[in-house]
């Protein structure tokens, strides 16, 4: 998608359709309000008449407009002003740029952008509109041999800021944010791929393309290389695959060679049987996930280089499968890692931790300043957490604060942990709390957002909380730890 910023009045945009928003009840945004002062209060009308509300995730697509020179206006829902942070932005984006997808325009203005959001920028909310517009119209169909191809799809988006003095800020924050969803998308991409094609020498290639595209230092590593250098633990986990395992070293240099580096480590697991610990058949296919750290580190890795960031970064991914057979690894086993220190293997299915500890230690050569591990280690942790948020271990404070604003914080009774879960009579909450599904869901965290509406319904009433909460057995036994 090509993509644009542009200063101007909406009621003046020659274009297939003009994006606006509406709060409710029913209050039009200042972009929305020019174009009903062109329109001699035709939008007013229309949304008075109750066919927009405001309501957010809500669209209503308007035709021929009087006073306005686009074939179409979009008016998005937004949801109460007040209320209206990153979140329900973010959101308002996603429902925009799907519905345009949809309508057949082939290039649309939105002016959501000049919305303000609380404590963002204007750079901001346009590197947030082309990630978002990026990904929503993200497609993995390359192994359908007929496409399911949107009929008239979007092309051009062009982004509205509203002072002049504001587009370069905006011109820089649309680089980034382009740069940013490329490296989403091949994360995405590398992590749709079936195992049979995305094995560890796949991802190596992958490493040695983007080293030729950005001019990067590249190294793979091989098992003799990784038997010399000790990486038994790691090694332990290939032993039952025909596929060869692969070190992947890449350095991006940006700064100064005295500036220590960051060093992500992404694991590699392109796919996860368990091992001699075979995992359950169900839903084994999902074990090509395993290796989404390796490519959210790759496509970290892109975005950085693309961006040109004045850091100095390397990215490490031991990258193997985790297979039963003849020579694999038995449960009992006892293995040395690179460290020196000896492990016993008592579930091979606790593979990434093996994987990982060796190529930390590898990360050592770097005296790096910081070093973070993604990676996919642990359903105790989808248990613990559900599907909302993800876990952030740390044993330092002020990195853990910055990766937490870095990213989007779910806290501890967000309505995320809500779903499903009906607040309008107090048997419902309680019936639909016991169906939760403990694999999926984050039954503590639920069964308390339970609570928490509970708790609304009654005021607090402190011992009708206590029936609820021993009726229900709140207290839970979360089982035994074992990894994705």
């Amino acid at each position: 998608m090509e993509f644009s910023i542009k200063s101007g009045s909406p009621e003046k945009q020659r274009s297939a359709c003009v994006v606006v928003g509406v709060f409710e009840p029913r209050k039009l945004t200042l972009p929305a309000e020019l174009l009903d002062k062109a329109a001699n209060n035709y939008i007013s009308d229309i949304v008075r008449r109750g066919d927009m509300e405001g309501k957010s995730g809500t669209t209503l697509l308007l035709h021929n407009v009087p006073g306005t020179l686009s074939d179409r206006i979009l008016l998005v829902g937004l949801g109460k002003e007040k209320d209206f942070r990153e979140k329900e932005f973010s959101g308002a984006i996603r429902t925009a740029v799907k519905t345009l997808n949809e309508t057949g325009a082939f290039d649309a203005t939105i002016f959501l952008t000049e919305l303000a959001v609380r404590k963002r920028s204007v750079a901001w909310r346009v590197r947030q509109t082309v990630i978002i517009a990026q990904d929503a119209t993200y497609k993995f169909d390359l192994f359908k041999s007929k496409k399911d191809d949107v009929r008239r799809p979007l092309r051009k988006l062009t982004l509205g800021v509203e002072r002049r003095n504001e587009l370069a800020q905006a011109e820089e924050a649309l680089a980034q944010g382009l740069a940013i969803a490329e490296g989403v998308a091949l994360a995405k991409t590398l992590g749709n791929l079936p195992a049979n094609i995305c094995h560890p020498t796949y991802l190596a290639e992958q490493a040695v393309a983007l080293a030729g595209e950005f001019k990067l230092d590249c190294e793979i590593l091989e098992q003799a290389e990784m038997e010399k250098l000790g990486m038994h633990a790691l090694l332990a986990v290939a032993k039952g695959s025909h596929q060869p395992p692969k070190l992947i070293v890449l350095n991006y240099k940006g700064a100064r060679a005295s500036e220590k580096r960051i060093v992500l480590v992404g694991k590699g697991v392109t796919f996860d049987t368990g091992g001699i610990s075979l995992k359950p058949a169900a839903d084994m296919d999902e074990m090509k996930y395993d290796m989404c750290g390796a490519a959210s580190v790759l496509g970290t890795l892109q975005a950085v280089a693309r961006m040109a960031l004045p850091i100095n970064l390397t990215i490490i991914v031991p990258a193997t499968e985790n297979m039963p057979g003849g020579s694999a690894t038995r449960p009992g086993d006892i293995v040395a890692s690179m460290s020196g220190q000896t492990i016993e293997i008592l579930n091979t299915d606790a593979e990434g931790r093996l994987i990982l500890c060796d190529a930390l230690t590898y990360a050592e050569r770097f005296e790096p300043d910081t070093v973070i591990d993604v990676a996919t280690l642990t359903g105790a942790c989808v248990v613990a957490l559900g599907e909302v948020a993800t876990g952030l271990f740390s044993n330092r404070d002020g990195l853990a604060r910055e990766l937490l604003d870095a990213g989007d914080r779910i806290d501890k009774l967000r309505a995320e942990y809500r779903a499903g879960v009906s607040p309008k009579r107090t048997a419902e909450i309680v019936q639909e709390a016991t169906r939760l599904n403990a694999r999926t869901q984050a039954q503590v965290v639920s069964k308390i957002g339970v609570l928490q509406l509970y708790l609304d319904e009654l005021h607090a009433d402190a011992d009708k909380y206590k029936t609820f909460a021993r009726q229900n057995d709140i207290a839970l036994d979360l089982g035994n730890e074992a990894e994705v």
